[in-house]
């Protein structure tokens, strides 16, 4: 009888020996699998889409002069106009961010493509407005339709990419939103001289149709089931394994098993922690925690000042260069891309920067970008009818303008949990959106009343308080639960 029980338990140890080779086996194959790189193919998909969606809210700003031409409108009316998409645009952040919060991956994705395409067909229908209140309408359905983009785009993100990478990703994507008021000058000219101000927005409204489908196709909400992202990259992305080949160091790379601090790394830069106010904090699990949160909520009024001064550049700057400088549409659709050829290159270098050499620190770029955007901008009261001059400072002004943008979207990353980050961007971008939709209002009634000068001096103020604001919040190094995902 023993003899046979010996035999039972041993052919029982067999039998499990066997089974756990069996599930280990797709682990070991994975752990010796080279990763795909599909996430950057994502996020190529998310740097063009933004870039015409960006665009397809800059052009209004090139069709602006010809507008208040053909309807007699005033300034005040003029920003009001502008004005109306940011509104939009900051209103459905919020409930946009607890949707995706709520809703499957799969449906996310789809209706991401949704609201792409109802961008283009509002993009289109501005072109055929005959009164001022359909110019309204059309410009605040563009806002509530381009809204949800935003969070979409940044949500990919968080979950396609390891911490180290988030602040490079995050700074592509913020790029592409300056890219596209970069190209917008250059080829709104083109449209207008060969048919007409409305041909500007029917040209915009193709490009949004094909990449909606596009992405429907190609890319899902996450890595998770995505055919053509393999199971090392899965495991690279939530940080499980190290990237065969990567050239990455030993303070921003997690080895297999290991669950590192995300936010601010490890790295210790003690005279710029302390300027920097770096802290441990915990993540924010709950909508409670996230709505009552002054380091989520001081960030997003410090980004409200920055996008305000964003939305100048790309709805006033263009009759700025024509009505007081009085420069011809060629030179004006120059001078009108400068700010957004330095945003670009000020965008891509914070994030570099902000993950390579800070550490995944945030906070310094921005702050950097408030102080030098006050700086540059004060160099424009009274400036000289200089194309050098001006192109010079509107670039350095656009340089100082992108270096931290990368930084608001990345900084709720190193906050929230994966589950709760949609909702903490939408507070960014929701309170964001709102303040940088006054800006272009209060320019309109500030020359109506006053000049110029007046407007560069807001700017100057608005970023001051943005750097204020920026002082006031900490920079987290976040401290993660045994098997929170990175």
């Amino acid at each position: 009888m023993n003899h046979v029980d010996a035999a039972d338990q041993v052919g029982r140890h067999r039998s499990a020996a066997s089974t756990a080779s069996a599930t280990s086996a797709p682990s070991a194959a994975s752990a010796l699998q080279k990763p795909t790189r599909y996430r950057w193919v994502v996020m190529g998909l998310i740097f063009l889409i933004w870039a015409i969606a960006c665009a397809d809210r800059a052009n209004f700003g090139i069709a602006l002069p010809y507008m208040k031409k053909e309807y007699g409108i005033s300034n005040t009316e003029a920003g009001l106009i502008v004005s109306l998409f940011s509104f939009a645009y900051g209103f459905v952040q919020i409930p946009v961010g607890l949707m995706y919060k709520r809703l499957s991956e799969k449906t996310t994705g789809i209706l991401f493509s949704v609201f792409m395409l109802l961008t283009s067909l509002f993009t289109g229908l501005m072109g055929t407005t005959s009164s001022v209140l359909l110019l309204q309408l059309y410009r605040v359905g563009l806002g509530l339709s381009e809204g949800p983009l935003g969070i979409g785009c940044t949500n990919v993100i968080n979950r396609w990419f390891p911490p180290e990478e988030k602040g490079t990703a995050t700074g592509l994507w913020i790029a592409a939103s300056k890219l596209g008021p970069l190209i917008v000058p250059t080829v709104c000219i083109i449209v207008i001289q060969l048919w007409g101000w409305r041909e500007i927005f029917y040209v915009f409204a193709v490009p949004g149709i094909f990449l909606a489908i596009l992405w429907l196709f190609l890319v899902t909400n996450s890595p998770t089931g995505n055919r053509f992202c393999n199971e090392a990259e899965r495991r690279y992305i939530s940080q499980e394994a190290p990237a065969v080949n990567a050239s990455t160091n030993s303070s921003t790379t997690a080895t297999a098993g290991s669950k590192p601090l995300v936010g601010a790394q490890v790295t210790p830069m003690p005279w710029l922690d302390g300027i920097n106010r770096t802290r441990r904090v915990p993540r924010l699990e709950t909508l409670r925690q996230v709505f009552t949160s002054w380091n989520v909520i001081g960030v997003a009024l410090g980004y409200g000042c920055m996008i305000g001064i964003s939305n100048i550049f790309m709805s006033w700057m263009p009759t700025y260069l024509v009505t007081v400088k009085g420069f011809a549409s060629v030179k004006m659709g120059f001078l009108a891309s400068a700010p957004f050829i330095g945003a670009v290159a000020g965008n891509m270098l914070g994030g570099i920067i902000s993950d390579r050499l800070l550490g995944g620190r945030r906070k310094p770029m921005m702050l950097l970008g408030a102080l030098g955007t006050a700086a540059m901008t004060l160099l424009l009261v009274e400036a000289p009818d200089s194309v050098l001059y001006l192109g010079a400072m509107l670039m350095l002004s656009g340089l100082m303008l992108g270096i931290g943008f990368a930084g608001y979207s990345a900084y709720p990353m190193g906050l929230a949990t994966k589950a709760t980050y949609p909702t903490a961007f939408g507070i960014v971008n929701s309170l964001g959106q709102i303040g940088g939709a006054c800006a272009p209002l209060a320019v309109g009634m500030l020359l109506d009343r006053y000049d110029w000068t007046s407007v560069f001096l807001y700017m100057v103020g608005t970023s001051l308080l943005c750097l204020v604001l920026l002082l006031s919040v900490v920079e987290p190094i976040t401290v993660r639960k045994a098997g929170e995902e990175a």
